[in-house]
Protein backbone atom coordinates (compact mmCIF):
# COMPACT_ATOMS: atom_id res chain seq x y z
CA UNK A 1 0.00 0.00 0.00
CA UNK A 2 1.47 3.45 -1.26
CA UNK A 3 1.16 7.04 1.01
CA UNK A 4 1.32 10.10 -1.52
CA UNK A 5 2.91 13.49 -0.44
CA UNK A 6 3.06 16.07 -2.59
CA UNK A 7 5.22 18.89 -1.94
CA UNK A 8 5.22 23.04 -2.29
CA UNK A 9 6.10 22.85 -6.16
CA UNK A 10 3.27 20.37 -6.62
CA UNK A 11 5.44 17.56 -7.02
CA UNK A 12 3.64 14.22 -5.79
CA UNK A 13 5.88 11.71 -4.09
CA UNK A 14 4.45 7.86 -3.97
CA UNK A 15 6.08 6.20 -0.80
CA UNK A 16 4.97 2.54 0.47
CA UNK A 17 3.28 2.84 3.76
CA UNK A 18 4.67 1.23 7.05
CA UNK A 19 2.82 -1.63 8.10
CA UNK A 20 3.24 -1.83 12.02
CA UNK A 21 4.36 -5.24 11.88
CA UNK A 22 4.18 -6.25 8.99
CA UNK A 23 7.01 -9.32 7.45
CA UNK A 24 9.21 -6.79 6.60
CA UNK A 25 9.12 -5.45 10.13
CA UNK A 26 9.59 -8.83 11.95
CA UNK A 27 12.85 -9.63 9.27
CA UNK A 28 14.37 -6.39 9.85
CA UNK A 29 14.00 -6.39 13.97
CA UNK A 30 15.77 -9.96 13.03
CA UNK A 31 18.56 -9.35 11.03
CA UNK A 32 19.20 -5.90 12.61
CA UNK A 33 19.08 -7.48 16.23
CA UNK A 34 21.45 -9.96 15.37
CA UNK A 35 23.78 -6.99 13.69
CA UNK A 36 23.38 -4.74 16.97
CA UNK A 37 24.13 -7.73 18.97
CA UNK A 38 27.16 -9.34 17.38
CA UNK A 39 28.76 -5.56 16.48
CA UNK A 40 28.34 -4.65 20.48
CA UNK A 41 31.02 -7.10 20.75
CA UNK A 42 33.29 -4.55 19.15
CA UNK A 43 33.78 -2.41 22.15
CA UNK A 44 36.45 -0.04 24.00
CA UNK A 45 35.78 0.20 27.64
CA UNK A 46 35.93 4.59 28.56
CA UNK A 47 34.47 4.06 32.15
CA UNK A 48 32.74 1.59 34.53
CA UNK A 49 31.05 -1.19 32.57
CA UNK A 50 30.50 1.57 29.81
CA UNK A 51 32.38 1.16 26.68
CA UNK A 52 32.66 3.01 23.21
CA UNK A 53 30.08 0.90 20.70
CA UNK A 54 30.03 1.25 16.53
CA UNK A 55 27.31 -0.65 16.97
CA UNK A 56 25.07 2.33 17.71
CA UNK A 57 24.53 3.25 14.57
CA UNK A 58 22.87 0.45 13.23
CA UNK A 59 19.85 1.67 16.05
CA UNK A 60 19.32 4.83 13.92
CA UNK A 61 20.26 3.52 10.48
CA UNK A 62 17.25 0.98 11.30
CA UNK A 63 15.19 3.30 12.86
CA UNK A 64 15.31 5.92 9.61
CA UNK A 65 14.75 2.90 7.13
CA UNK A 66 12.24 1.32 8.78
CA UNK A 67 10.44 3.66 11.42
CA UNK A 68 10.48 3.53 15.08
CA UNK A 69 8.48 0.48 16.15
CA UNK A 70 11.73 -1.65 13.73
CA UNK A 71 14.44 0.85 15.77
CA UNK A 72 12.88 0.39 19.24
CA UNK A 73 12.96 -3.50 18.62
CA UNK A 74 16.12 -3.61 17.29
CA UNK A 75 17.71 -2.06 20.64
CA UNK A 76 15.83 -4.06 22.81
CA UNK A 77 16.23 -7.78 20.98
CA UNK A 78 20.09 -7.00 20.22
CA UNK A 79 21.50 -5.66 23.42
CA UNK A 80 19.46 -8.49 25.22
CA UNK A 81 21.02 -11.07 22.89
CA UNK A 82 24.56 -9.72 23.73
CA UNK A 83 23.89 -9.25 27.53
CA UNK A 84 23.08 -13.15 27.58
CA UNK A 85 26.15 -14.29 25.08
CA UNK A 86 28.16 -11.89 27.21
CA UNK A 87 27.23 -12.24 30.50
CA UNK A 88 24.72 -14.70 30.62
CA UNK A 89 21.87 -12.45 31.74
CA UNK A 90 19.96 -9.16 31.03
CA UNK A 91 20.69 -5.73 32.42
CA UNK A 92 17.30 -4.49 30.94
CA UNK A 93 17.86 -1.02 32.09
CA UNK A 94 20.28 -0.56 29.67
CA UNK A 95 18.46 -2.94 27.31
CA UNK A 96 15.98 0.06 27.19
CA UNK A 97 18.71 2.54 26.63
CA UNK A 98 19.26 1.19 23.42
CA UNK A 99 15.86 0.76 22.44
CA UNK A 100 14.67 4.08 23.23
CA UNK A 101 18.24 5.55 20.93
CA UNK A 102 16.39 2.79 18.36
CA UNK A 103 12.51 4.85 18.95
CA UNK A 104 13.73 7.89 18.54
CA UNK A 105 16.24 7.10 15.42
CA UNK A 106 13.19 6.17 13.71
CA UNK A 107 10.67 9.37 14.64
CA UNK A 108 12.31 10.94 11.74
CA UNK A 109 9.84 8.36 8.99
CA UNK A 110 6.87 10.21 11.00
CA UNK A 111 7.56 13.34 8.76
CA UNK A 112 5.76 12.12 5.82
CA UNK A 113 8.00 14.30 3.50
CA UNK A 114 10.72 12.05 4.76
CA UNK A 115 11.70 9.48 2.21
CA UNK A 116 14.48 7.33 2.05
CA UNK A 117 12.82 5.36 -0.76
CA UNK A 118 12.93 8.07 -3.30
CA UNK A 119 16.26 10.09 -1.53
CA UNK A 120 13.78 13.11 -0.08
CA UNK A 121 15.79 13.92 2.71
CA UNK A 122 15.68 17.69 2.84
CA UNK A 123 18.02 20.27 5.51
CA UNK A 124 14.88 20.19 7.52
CA UNK A 125 15.28 16.19 7.72
CA UNK A 126 19.02 16.44 8.74
CA UNK A 127 18.52 19.10 11.28
CA UNK A 128 15.48 16.86 12.76
CA UNK A 129 17.69 13.74 12.87
CA UNK A 130 20.18 15.36 14.70
CA UNK A 131 17.61 16.71 16.74
CA UNK A 132 15.59 13.52 17.45
CA UNK A 133 19.39 11.88 18.26
CA UNK A 134 19.71 14.28 21.22
CA UNK A 135 16.17 13.66 22.81
CA UNK A 136 17.07 9.69 22.46
CA UNK A 137 20.24 10.53 23.93
CA UNK A 138 18.13 11.81 26.91
CA UNK A 139 15.62 9.49 27.48
CA UNK A 140 17.59 6.54 27.13
CA UNK A 141 19.84 8.06 29.93
CA UNK A 142 17.03 8.66 32.00
CA UNK A 143 15.59 5.57 31.19
CA UNK A 144 18.63 3.28 32.19
CA UNK A 145 19.14 5.84 35.48
CA UNK A 146 15.34 4.89 36.45
CA UNK A 147 16.32 0.90 36.05
CA UNK A 148 19.85 1.09 37.55
CA UNK A 149 18.79 2.99 40.73
CA UNK A 150 14.98 2.09 41.47
CA UNK A 151 15.13 -1.42 40.33
CA UNK A 152 18.79 -2.46 40.47
CA UNK A 153 19.68 -0.38 43.73
CA UNK A 154 22.66 0.87 42.13
CA UNK A 155 25.09 3.90 43.71
CA UNK A 156 23.32 7.21 41.88
CA UNK A 157 26.57 8.97 41.59
CA UNK A 158 28.23 6.00 39.37
CA UNK A 159 24.96 5.54 37.43
CA UNK A 160 25.15 9.32 36.36
CA UNK A 161 29.15 8.71 35.62
CA UNK A 162 27.98 5.48 33.38
CA UNK A 163 25.15 7.42 31.66
CA UNK A 164 27.25 10.58 30.99
CA UNK A 165 29.99 8.75 28.85
CA UNK A 166 27.65 6.42 27.32
CA UNK A 167 25.57 9.54 26.09
CA UNK A 168 28.56 11.19 24.63
CA UNK A 169 29.91 8.50 23.30
CA UNK A 170 26.74 7.04 21.16
CA UNK A 171 26.06 10.78 20.25
CA UNK A 172 29.23 10.87 18.48
CA UNK A 173 28.75 7.63 16.91
CA UNK A 174 25.58 8.42 16.06
CA UNK A 175 26.18 12.18 14.52
CA UNK A 176 29.32 10.94 12.60
CA UNK A 177 28.72 7.51 11.41
CA UNK A 178 24.81 6.83 11.87
CA UNK A 179 23.08 9.49 10.17
CA UNK A 180 25.94 10.15 7.10
CA UNK A 181 25.05 7.02 6.27
CA UNK A 182 21.08 7.84 6.31
CA UNK A 183 22.21 10.56 4.22
CA UNK A 184 24.66 8.33 1.73
CA UNK A 185 21.74 5.59 1.42
CA UNK A 186 19.90 8.91 0.36
CA UNK A 187 22.06 10.31 -2.23
CA UNK A 188 22.22 7.22 -3.86
CA UNK A 189 18.69 6.12 -4.09
CA UNK A 190 18.08 10.02 -5.59
CA UNK A 191 20.44 8.97 -8.11
CA UNK A 192 18.42 6.19 -9.49
CA UNK A 193 15.67 8.53 -8.98
CA UNK A 194 16.55 11.55 -10.98
CA UNK A 195 14.83 13.45 -7.76
CA UNK A 196 16.31 17.13 -7.07
CA UNK A 197 16.23 18.58 -3.83
CA UNK A 198 15.41 22.44 -3.22
CA UNK A 199 15.52 23.42 0.32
Amino acid sequence: MNKTYTDEDGFRYYVKKTELFSTKSVVAIGIGAALYSVLSGVAIPVGPNTSFRIAVALLTIFGAIFGPVVGFFVGFVGHALNDMIMWGSVWFSWVFLSAVIGLFGGMITLDKSFSLETGHVTKKHIFKMYLYAILGMIFAGLAAYVGDVYFYGEPAQKVWIQIALATATNFVVTATLGIPIILGIAARKRKYSNLKIED
